[in-house]
């Protein structure tokens, strides 16, 4: 796209430039210049700065300005930023780090990728981590966020830490629980969990350490962020997993269903044979209360189907337990002396109690057995249906 077609779909798309900085004297007056390039549409958070950033922005009479008196944190920053955009009107917010890392010229790369989607997207860019002069403690921090995102979300990325980002203003959540650097992740994957497509663009970028002012602080933050992850991770696994397997169910048919997520899913055969295996071993175990915790997180280890594994899973619904239940404990009794006679007596949490030893092996030789029963029984199944070369 040329320059003048650039601006004119900022203009059309309502897009702006928010800018968040602290302390970024050096760099911030280039990254401004850049940007008005393509747009006057620029917001700027200065986020309690003390260094000459205050007398660089007086420089810029068509920009608006938000100047917070003391620093909260670059997440609280964008919080603002996101709010006055939202009041100027506009629909759409290309967020740029102040520290120089990013290019203004690659904004058109954002511009363009949102014209070739028929729907709002979230824009991360691609910073190419793998190129030299990244920081290793970079490269490695990219990677684990990745990974999380992808767990949380199914989708995979490259890059989900970088601050170069196209955001639809009226599709982001509205509220948020972090106010610092882990503000880009939980705003990401809560996105992405609204069913909001979050893609990755190609961009360059500059490490120059002579420039850069980064405030990023290792211990503390990553803390933060490990402590976020687990919190996304719990809700994940309890509420978003079940949440669109049965929005997903009640918008198909049982035969589409099958069909669509269960023999043209992911994997081959033997993959969703082990898939149900894992869940229905999970489902029969004894470990209660932690079945979708354990099953979701070993299929995402042996990298086996999710979806299937869940399901099947479930094969302890509360109709069933006592005749689980009851199974476990026969099947436990030939292995652990017991006085106790578990055909004659009544079938309650006190017996399974007095009896945990016998109920634990009987519970894991049920698992084992119906899992592996159930495991041939799905191979034999989908190659019938579905087989493969």
């Amino acid at each position: 796209m040329n320059l003048p077609e650039v601006q004119n779909a900022i203009s059309e798309k309502k897009i702006c430039v928010l800018i968040p900085t602290y302390n970024n004297e050096k760099t911030l007056k280039r990254v401004i210049d850049g940007v008005l390039d393509y747009t006057e549409n620029i917001i700027v958070v200065n986020d309690g700065s003390t260094d000459s950033t205050k007398e660089i922005l007086s420089q810029y009479s068509q920009i608006s300005l938000i100047s917070l008196p003391e620093n909260k944190g670059k997440g609280n920053g964008l919080k603002i930023g996101f709010r006055k955009a939202k009041e100027l009107d506009h629909n759409y917010a290309i967020t740029i780090d102040s520290d120089g890392q990013h290019y203004p010229n690659d904004i058109p790369v954002f511009v363009e990728a949102l014209l070739n989607e028929n729907e709002d997207v979230l824009l991360i860019g691609n910073r190419n981590m793998s190129q030299d002069g990244i920081p290793k403690k970079s490269s490695f921090g990219n990677r684990f966020s990745n990974f999380w995102f992808w767990f949380e979300t199914g989708i995979k990325l490259e890059d989900t830490q970088s601050g170069y980002r196209l955001y639809p203003l009226h599709k982001i959540p509205k509220k948020y629980f972090t106010p610092k650097f882990e503000f880009e992740i939980e705003i990401i994957v809560r996105t992405a969990w609204r069913h909001v497509p979050v893609k990755n663009v190609s961009i360059k970028v500059l490490y120059d350490p002579a420039e850069r002012v980064s405030h990023f602080r290792p211990f503390k933050d990553f803390t933060r962020i490990s402590i976020l992850n687990t919190i996304l991770v719990t809700i994940t696994l309890l509420y978003i997993i079940p949440r669109n397997f049965v929005n997903n169910f009640k918008k198909k048919s049982f035969k589409r269903f099958l069909k669509e997520d269960v023999l043209e899913s992911d994997g081959s055969n033997r993959t969703k044979s082990f898939s149900i295996a894992l869940g229905v071993f999970i489902g029969f175990s004894p470990f209660w209360g932690f079945h979708t915790l354990l099953t979701i997180s070993l299929a995402v280890l042996f990298k086996l189907n999710k979806v299937l594994a869940f399901v099947a899973s479930n094969v302890s619904l509360p109709p069933f337990i006592p005749f689980i239940i009851a199974a476990a404990l026969f099947l436990g009794s030939p292995f652990v002396q017991s006085e106790s006679n578990i055909l004659s007596e009544e079938l309650n949490f006190e017996l399974v109690k007095n009896n945990l030893l016998q109920y634990i092996i009987g519970s894991l030789i049920l698992a084992t057995t119906m899992s592996v029963i159930s495991g041939i029984a799905t191979f034999l199944f989908l190659n019938k249906v579905s087989p493969e070369k």
